[in-house]
Formats: structure tokens, sequence, C-alpha cells
């Protein structure tokens, strides 16, 4: 019985308790890679015979009246009749045909399909990893981060050209588009980050400004 509560773990219950196709089906999955099997359907025959009956009861109770839901009554109470000990034994048999395609991992006591199972070492893929994948998935590992050191080195040699000092125009102040710090609008081809004086005092107007904010004037 511990095995089986053990099994149990990886499993979905898809079986379909009412009606003329009722029966046992059971979904296990690899604890590594989650594929999924699924047992053979096993017909439940007692819930498919009252489904029979609730049909011939439905057309009867058009004839019979309340003689007619009696009978659709008594179908639904045969279909529950037996239904858990019947479960319970066509789980046992999906756990039987499940034990052909998986295997218990001797560490971690998961359940891992063929492909994600070492027979020779009785263990699964996570617990025990194909070396030869490791190596490589290692070296890979150790050229992407030397390669993105070696980006940082010529980035760091390129941000000394980078000007970080001039205010950069975002938004262009005649169409409002979007500029990435540009020279000129994308859009409309308007100069950016040219500083305009006020005609009046000198000041630098800022991007857009209509008059000046120090004197008033109009820019």
């Amino acid at each position: 019985m511990a095995e089986e509560l053990s099994f149990s773990n990886n499993y979905t219950d898809v079986s379909q308790q009412y009606g003329t196709g009722a029966g046992f089906q059971f979904e296990f999955y690899c604890e590594c890679c989650r594929d999924t099997w699924r047992s053979p359907f096993e017909p439940y025959r007692s819930a498919q015979a009252a489904g029979w009956l609730q049909r011939m009861g439905g057309v009867a109770s058009s004839f019979l009246g309340s003689a007619g839901n009696v009978l659709d009554e008594a179908a639904e109470g045969y279909a529950r009749a037996g239904w858990g000990n019947a479960r319970d034994e066509a789980f046992r048999q999906a756990i039987e045909h499940a034990k052909s395609h998986f295997h218990r991992c001797a560490k971690c006591h998961d359940y891992a399909c063929d492909k994600c199972f070492s027979t020779e070492s009785g263990l699964c893929n996570r617990c025990a990893p194909d070396l030869a994948a490791e190596v490589s998935a290692a070296r890979h590992d150790g050229l992407l981060t030397q390669a993105r050191d070696n980006a940082r080195e010529v980035g760091v040699g390129r941000a000394a050209k980078v000007d970080v000092a001039t205010d950069k125009q975002l938004v262009c102040p005649e169409c409002e588009t979007e500029t990435h710090g540009a020279k000129f609008c994308p859009n409309c081809g308007h100069a950016l980050n040219s500083v305009k004086n006020c005609a009046g005092c000198s000041t630098p107007l800022p991007a857009g400004s209509k008059f000046c904010p120090e004197c008033g004037k109009a820019a």
C-alpha cells in the first residue's frame, strides 16, 4: 500500500462517474520533465447501464409522469452504488500499468520516465545529471560569462565618447515625437537642444517657451 500512496502523488484522475461514457482513467506524469502517460480506459459498466436507464426514464417521464422520475432517481442511485470500490480497484490496476512506464529514483524517490532515468545508477537525471550534458552546459556558461565581461570592458571604453553633460531634449516641442536624444526631430525636422535667448533680456529660454520666464517678453 505504501508503494501505491507514493505513486499517487504524480497523477490526475480523469475518470467519468456518470453517463453512458462512464469509466476510469488516470494520467501519470514524470516528476522530472512533466511528460504524461495515460492509463487505458476502463469502462464502469454499472454507471453506463444507469446512463441508459436515465435516458429511458427521460422518455418514460413524458408518458408516465412521476413514475418516470422514479426511474431516473433509481438510475442515479444505481450509478453511485459501488463507485468508490470500483474506482479504487481501477486505480490499483492503473498503477501496475504505470510502473512499466516510470521508475522510482533511489535518492529523491520521485518517479521519472525512461528518458529521465538511468537504469545503471538507479537515479533520475536531476539526482545524477548526464556528465556530457553538464560539461557542455558548463562550457557554454563559462563562454557566456567571459563574453559578458569582455562586452562590459568594451562598453567602458565607449563611455568616454558619450556626452553625459549636455541635456538632451527627449520630446520634440513642435510635434511631441520622442527624439531619443537626436539633434533634429525625426518626425518634423525641428532643431533640438538649440538654446534660444530672450530678445529683451538675453535670458536662455526653456524649450517650447512662449514667453520669457525672466521678463515676460514674447519669445
